[in-house]
């Protein structure tokens, strides 16, 4: 079955808590802090694999979860880090967030990561909140819970060549011709359901063909199958546009040059690009009474667009042999040049096989580690993923834990952002869930 859209929650693993712990052994008095380090959470990957073609794994499952971290224990007894989930899509696969439509990657090479959720840190373990004066510390870090995500796949074929044009013109007649594809094949509109995919071989040369289910006017506007087989043809090389010679079915009388204005207006109107991606026009159905002159009209049209053409017959394969031998060497001079211009990215190294979407990018090269907002009323939100992360791995009930966050925060400044925003005693101070009154100056930490 082919499945080219899904939807997935993904959720990375929880890291584990660090261990407040001290050092017990017999002749050692007064034994320092030894609590380990919790794990960290797995991250969930999406990873492109040319051995997929469809999205079909995801039809019934559609949650998944990464290994949690373990807690650390005491003698400086580390948690062990949550197992990464590495989840294999087909390449092409373009990945959505699903509440804000943002495209986070597009996995178009084979072995190509997208890191979507990264595990939760581990909480440290008392030994680390040492100092001069704090020589035994009664309190460790909470493990960081993982993140979430809701997203939304979308498979866009990666095909050498995709076959256009009206239904019934011989599309999936073509590839069955040119290929081992077996499509279904009938006398009546949109036989062809779902893309078909051909390993076409010519000589010493091979190149893949996609069979698009056919587009009638209206398809960039979801008439039809229009949306959901048009972005199937935006990844192709070469669009191989096919125009029944025929004139239709008995009694239709349809005129080719007619067809073939309409199905390049939807192109163009789905993706103003596909105008200028190369084509082939191909007139079928020569074998049939009156084709002959129906494609000389269509051959002038089409050489005035100083586009190539070709008569053909799927039934008596009459010119097959001559238009596989241009796409393919076409097909060939538009591979060397892929290769060329791959070749200068990797050394420009804009060329990432594996990168982190957008978002955590800009948050993990922000000038400062928090944002201040002023919510009016004497209400002001803080936000920022470091300031976050030490809120959320903080033993509440814990007020050793409390102080040392407090001191944490003016270290960092906040009191200053704070005040230069217009900040005074009793105001509230909102963090992700928490709330404080703030109170400059008090202990040196303004809180």
């Amino acid at each position: 079955m082919f499945l080219d859209q899904v939807s997935l929650y993904l959720k990375s693993g929880d890291g584990g808590a660090g261990c407040k712990s001290f050092r017990r052994e017999k002749h050692v008095p007064k034994g320092g802090p030894d609590g380990g380090d919790g794990g960290k959470g797995g991250s969930v990957y999406l990873v492109a694999d040319a051995g997929l073609s469809s999205l079909i794994d995801y039809r019934f499952k559609h949650h998944f979860k990464a290994e949690r971290g373990t807690h650390g224990k005491g003698s400086n007894m580390h948690g062990a880090n949550g197992e990464d989930m590495r989840l294999p899509v087909p390449v092409g696969t373009v990945v959505h967030d699903m509440h804000s439509n943002e495209v986070l990657g597009d996995l178009v090479i084979d072995g190509q990561e997208l890191l979507i959720v990264e595990g939760g840190h581990g909480g440290r373990g008392n030994p680390h909140f040492t100092t001069s004066v704090r020589r035994a510390p009664a309190f460790a870090e909470l493990g960081e819970p993982g993140k979430e995500r809701d997203l939304r796949l979308e498979l866009k074929l990666l095909a050498d060549v995709a076959l256009v044009g009206m239904p019934s013109v011989g599309k999936s007649s073509m590839i069955a011709r040119i290929s081992a594809a077996r499509p279904k094949i009938a006398d009546y509109p949109f036989t062809t359901l779902i893309p078909n995919l051909g390993v076409v071989k010519v000589g010493d040369k091979s190149f893949v063909c996609a069979d698009v289910p056919g587009l009638i006017e209206g398809a960039h506007e979801g008439k039809g199958l229009g949306h959901a087989f048009l972005r199937h043809i935006e990844r192709s090389a070469i669009i191989m546009h096919i125009v029944d010679l025929a004139g239709g079915f008995e009694g239709e009388n349809r005129d080719a040059i007619k067809d073939y204005k309409i199905i390049e207006n939807e192109l163009h109107m789905h993706a103003e690009e596909l105008s200028t991606r190369p084509r082939i026009i191909v007139g079928n159905k020569l074998d049939v009474e009156d084709a002959e002159e129906r494609s000389q009209k269509l051959k002038a049209y089409v050489e005035e667009k100083d586009l190539p053409y070709f008569a053909v017959s799927t039934l008596t394969g009459e010119g097959i042999d001559a238009l596989l031998h241009f796409t393919a060497q076409q097909v060939h001079k538009l591979r060397l040049q892929a290769a060329e211009e791959e070749k200068l990215a990797r050394e420009s190294e804009e060329f990432e096989a594996r990168y982190v979407h957008r978002e955590q990018l800009a948050q993990r090269v922000a000038k400062r580690p928090f944002k201040v907002e002023n919510l009016g009323g004497g209400v002001y939100r803080v936000s920022g993923e470091a300031i976050e992360r030490m809120v959320i791995q903080t033993e509440w009930d814990n007020e050793e834990a409390i102080l040392w966050m407090q001191g944490r925060f003016a270290k960092l400044g906040l009191e200053k952002e704070l005040i230069e925003k217009g900040a005074i005693d009793g105001d509230t101070i909102r963090i992700l869930d928490r709330e404080f009154e703030f109170e400059a100056g008090v202990s040196g930490d303004g809180w």
